[in-house]
């Protein structure tokens, strides 16, 4: 018998913030599956950048790519969250949102190598203003919520027409003042929004917090990519580096794992339930899928190190590892691990995140990171068992 047929469009209506069995749906994982092509992107020109000794240039440049990968995505998980009909002309939007995704990071290139942002601003504008017209369907079928919805549609538009102001000859598309200011209005929308008099939208807070965990999969599959990496640089023709490489790859291995463990350990959280702790809880993320991915690039630049082809210390390859996974081990402990543990767990995590910082003066550097992950991993492994045993 056949299913039921879909319809071309349908009511916007919001998704109840108590639905059972809310997971992720095909078209999310699609979203996702594009994007890792756009995290992929801006990884790789960091790897190089970093290898070639332009360290403050290439984190600038990453971080400004990576905002717009990360709030695309993100913007487009909260709102699938509360209103996603499946419907054919949301199906439509999605797909324009990902072609936007894939134009940007068709730019990504031009923005390292030549400081032109101009593609992956057009890539990320397609995906906005394919967010508003979202915006505009919930407005119209949720009456409720209209000034909330509206507030988005126009927040987020206006906000891409001074993006692509920003593109103009007269000014410096990649100016880092006017960055920052721009992205501080992109990150004021929401709250603008969300306190309007239609009030807050029903997000699904476990949905969200299952999506965030799915993104941040796929910052670490740059990680699992570059040990695999230095494990195929460690069995090529050239032997000289072997050892080296396949303790490199150990403990490369080592470290995923770990971040992983860390971040799943006791699989997704609802979000807190105020507007700014469940906004600094979502923001707080973009540190946590950024430096995920700048994990694996560290590790491509630590091979490059080791095999003699970057023209960097050995500090400073090791700090490309160090500082991404104290950033990130910060960020999970303090978002997703502080507000529900007390006692060791808020000394533990600090005293580790500093030992990893100055681990890249020590010998065996990132064999010591490895070795500090997986303290905590220990930590995470004594510590859940305990709390079974005291309730």
């Amino acid at each position: 018998m056949a299913g039921p047929t879909r319809k071309w469009s349908v009511p916007m209506r919001p998704r109840s913030a108590d639905e059972p069995h809310r997971v992720a749906t095909p078209l999310e994982l699609f979203v996702d599956l594009c994007f890792v092509i756009a995290v992929s992107q801006a990884a790789l020109p960091l790897h190089h950048a970093f290898a070639d000794g332009h360290v403050l240039i290439a984190v600038r440049d990453f971080l400004m790519v990576f905002f717009a990968i990360w709030w695309a995505w993100f913007n487009f998980t909260w709102f699938a969250s509360a209103y996603d009909t499946d419907d054919d002309v949301y199906r439509l939007n999605t797909l324009v949102q990902i072609a936007g995704a894939l134009i940007l990071a068709a730019g990504v290139d031009e923005a390292f190598d030549q400081g032109d942002y101009k593609i992956i601003t057009i890539g990320y504008v397609v995906m906005r203003l394919a967010m508003v017209g979202q915006w505009l369907r919930a407005a119209r079928s949720d009456p409720r919520h209209r000034p909330t919805t509206i507030r988005y549609a126009v927040g987020v538009g206006i906000i891409q027409v001074l993006w692509l102001l920003r593109l103009l000859p007269s000014g410096s598309a990649s100016a880092w003042s006017v960055f920052l200011l721009l992205v501080l209005l992109e990150l004021a929308v929401p709250i603008w929004a969300e306190t309007a008099s239609g009030g807050r939208l029903t997000y699904h807070s476990h949905h969200i917090a299952e999506r965030c965990g799915l993104f941040t999969l796929i910052g670490l599959g740059e990680t699992v990519m570059a040990a695999t990496i230095a494990v195929q640089s460690a069995f090529g023709p050239d032997i000289e580096f072997e050892w080296a490489l396949i303790r490199l790859a150990m403990a490369g291995v080592t470290i995923v794992f770990a971040l992983w463990w860390i971040y799943f350990d006791r699989g997704p959280r609802n979000l807190p339930p105020s507007l700014r702790t469940s906004s600094l809880w979502g923001y707080g993320h973009y540190f946590i899928f950024s430096a995920a991915a700048a994990v694996g690039a560290g590790l491509a630049v630590r091979v490059d190190y080791v095999t003699r082809e970057a023209a960097i210390s050995s500090a400073v390859a090791s700090a490309a590892i160090a500082v991404p996974v104290a950033i990130y081990t910060f960020f999970v402990w303090l978002l997703r691990l502080r507000p529900h543990r007390s006692g060791s767990s808020r000394f533990v995590y600090p005293a580790i995140i500093a030992l990893i910082l100055a681990a890249p003066f020590a010998p065996a550097s990132v064999e010591l990171i490895a070795g500090l992950l997986s303290v905590l991993v220990v930590f995470h492994i004594t510590a859940g068992r305990t709390a079974i045993a005291q309730a």
